[in-house]
């Protein structure tokens, strides 16, 4: 029953265009994880198998564009928000760079992983919503100097020659089930099919430290404001275990600690840019496996690998947050039993415009290769 009594920037932006909000769509307690259910609206079914996830946090918002309940929607992603459930749902969903969208909140120079961005049914929609949504905002000093206006440019762009790069499972260090990794790089024809030049490349980093100073600094930044919530007595008990695990998780985290988390990213980010001396972009999958049943509150194993945490299993995605670059999540196809899964194309920094044009030729040339599958036509 909590109505907010302003509007956000992103919304104000958004209201400003003349949007017209439909509603909010469900998402999972504070946004963790990627599997959309909570106590109050229950779970929701993916728009291919209803007996299966639809992802999240912005599952509700990708299952909304797949059955056509919405045209676009708009979502943030930590580890993976936008890109998972788009990847799941058959939609595209695009985490921009940082400072892209204005952020929100009361603190504002040290909270950046977490973005704010667009879904929808097609990259065009995605770069009209993205229009909306950039720009800055005297209130979001991080937020970049850049005209919005651009998105709504052309998307054409000349791929002859493009250079891809596939990471795929990142040489082995994110076990991927076997038939989500052959799907995603059965889509890769469709770059060659518009004259890409794509090759397998394995970044030259560790996955598992990037992985230990990923979940620090996240737990850290969500510990800082859900503390005083969790620990009030009111509260007791009415909190799951995925808020509880990011308090515990923070609560005796030091400065120090902080500082080296952040060094390890810097050295990562620094590791993958590098990549982009050799490639225009690289291509990983958006998730690890298919939508699993909706029963369940996490996988807690993937391709024979245990599950260490309720959001290891989305680490290839959290690995792409790592570098705050910007990362499209677009389809790839579908799993033998018809559930969809999908792609993350990932650009250099501050070339948002760029992955929005790889994307569409991209989509142009998948769908002209094998079509698009709606929920609605089976």
């Amino acid at each position: 029953g909590r109505v907010p009594t302003k509007d956000g920037i992103m919304v104000e932006h958004l209201r400003k265009a003349g949007a017209l909000f439909i509603g909010k769509t469900n998402v999972p307690e504070f946004g963790f994880g990627s599997h959309t259910y909570n106590p109050i609206y229950g779970a929701t079914g993916n728009a291919f198998d209803p007996s299966r996830t639809a992802g999240g946090s912005s599952g509700g918002a990708a299952v909304s564009l797949a059955l056509r309940m919405l045209p676009i929607a708009d979502g943030s992603d930590f580890g993976g928000s936008l890109r998972n459930p788009a990847a799941w749902n058959n939609v595209f969903g695009f985490r921009p760079g940082i400072g892209t969208v204005p952020q929100e909140g009361s603190e504002q120079w040290i909270s950046n992983m977490g973005v704010l961005g667009p879904m929808a049914r097609t990259v065009r929609d995605l770069a009209l919503l993205l229009s909306v949504q950039a720009g800055p905002h005297a209130q979001s000093p991080l937020s970049a100097e850049l005209d919005p206006a651009q998105f709504m440019g052309s998307l054409d762009m000349e791929t002859k020659g493009k250079r891809i790069g596939w990471i795929g499972d990142w040489g082995g260090q994110v076990p991927h089930d076997p038939e989500v990794l052959s799907v995603c790089k059965g889509a890769l024809t469709a770059f060659v099919a518009m004259g890409c030049e794509v090759e397998e490349v394995r970044p030259d980093i560790e996955a598992e430290p990037v992985w230990q100073a990923t979940h620090r600094l996240r737990s850290w930044m969500l510990a800082g404001r859900l503390i005083p919530l969790v620990d009030a007595p009111a509260n007791k008990g009415m909190f799951g275990p995925q808020v509880l695990w990011e308090v515990e998780n923070g609560r005796n985290l030091t400065g120090v600690d902080v500082m080296k988390a952040s060094a390890v990213r810097t050295a990562y980010s620094r590791a993958i840019d590098r990549l982009f001396d050799r490639f225009d972009f690289l291509v990983t999958p958006a998730v690890r496996l298919f939508p699993f049943p909706i029963t369940e509150t996490w996988p807690t194993e993937v391709a024979g690998q245990t599950m260490r945490t309720y959001h290891e299993w989305m680490l290839g995605c959290f690995l792409v947050t790592m570098t705050g670059l910007p990362a499209l999540a677009a389809p790839a196809g579908f799993s033998r039993n018809g559930l969809p899964t999908g792609i993350q194309i990932i650009s250099r920094r501050h070339a948002e415009m760029d992955c929005l044009r790889i994307a569409h030729a991209y989509e142009q040339a998948q769908s002209a290769m094998i079509g698009r599958l709606s929920p609605l036509m089976g």
